[in-house]
């Protein structure tokens, strides 16, 4: 994964999604328009970078990446059972 980058929304111009899901505010607010067929979801995970600013130590900062890693991966794996009741 670690060889993976981000896309910007330009770069998915012209395609059509069933989902888009954002994990951030500043994602949601700067979300492009997506047809009506495209349904949203959103949920606000803490912004690692600025938790991790505070640190005292490598660790401390690193800590705050794992947590926000875990609590993504757990969104993600539930994420069928959200869209199932949606």
């Amino acid at each position: 994964i670690s060889t993976h980058t981000s896309k910007t929304t330009a770069a998915l111009a012209g395609l059509e999604f069933d989902y888009v899901v954002t994990v951030c505010d500043h994602a949601r607010e700067s979300c492009p328009f997506f047809p009506a067929t495209t349904r949203l979801l959103h949920h606000s995970f803490d912004d690692p970078p600025r938790l991790a600013a505070d640190a005292r130590t490598e660790e401390e900062a690193l800590s705050h990446y794992r947590r926000v890693r875990d609590e993504i991966r757990a969104y993600v794996e539930e994420l069928p059972e959200i869209l199932a009741r949606n």
